[in-house]
């Protein structure tokens, strides 16, 4: 169970870390960590602070076994193609996994923010289901196209949040792009050496046997 503290807050530092795209950020991040066979409790909580969460965070393997089944349900949000797609798998999400849409400031210890969690004390995979749909959906609405993508590189899976109004991005992180731009080079390059070989052998007479003096070979 997600454990609130009190603590004080400045208005506009707390809108900046719990925006609908640090959110989003925040559950690329925590898809992506989770995919591990056995994340540890440390490391998600660490991915947690990253995006604002205050301690204490008590998070127990069996805390993050369900946020792990919880980010497994999130996946396919990134996989969607187009945004029907991604609107249709959000809607299941909404409609199986998420309460009504409630205002909450957690005893006045936050501005207040909307939640479609069950109440303030849910559990961390219902949180985190329910926090991830909510700025997925706005993101679909917002943009009217999937909030983001699985990492195109064969050797990765992560997802990550696509932005912007330029070409959208293949990869997930700069890493991954050179090492599949490299990979594909390597792959031209050795496809090219065979024929050019082949190519030079059908032009070139074979060389003479014996030794090079000048003289026909005997």
């Amino acid at each position: 169970m997600r454990y609130i503290p009190q603590v004080s807050f400045s208005s506009d530092d707390w809108s900046t870390r719990h925006s609908v795209l640090t959110i989003a950020r925040r559950t690329a991040a925590l898809i992506n960590i989770l995919a591990d066979r056995c994340p540890d409790p440390a490391d998600v909580a660490d991915v947690l602070r990253a995006y604002g969460e205050t301690d204490p965070i008590g998070l127990t393997t069996r805390d993050v076994a369900a946020m792990r089944a919880a980010a497994a349900l999130l996946r396919p949000v990134f996989a969607a193609e187009h945004a029907d797609d991604a609107a249709a798998t959000l809607n299941r999400l909404l409609q199986d996994h998420t309460g009504p849409l409630r205002l909450t400031s957690h005893g006045g210890t936050t501005p207040w923010h909307p939640h479609l969690d069950h109440d303030d004390n849910a559990s961390w995979d219902e949180w985190l289901l329910a926090s991830s749909c909510m700025a997925l959906t706005v993101l679909v609405w917002d943009r009217q196209r999937p909030p983001g993508r699985i990492c195109a590189s064969t050797s990765c899976q992560n997802v990550f949040i696509t932005q912007g109004s330029g070409p959208e991005r293949r990869y997930c992180s700069r890493r991954c792009a050179t090492r599949e731009r490299v990979a594909a080079h390597r792959r031209s390059h050795s496809t090219e050496q065979p024929s050019e070989i082949e190519e030079g052998a059908q032009g070139t007479p074979p060389p003479a046997r014996g030794r090079m003096t000048g003289r026909p070979p005997v």
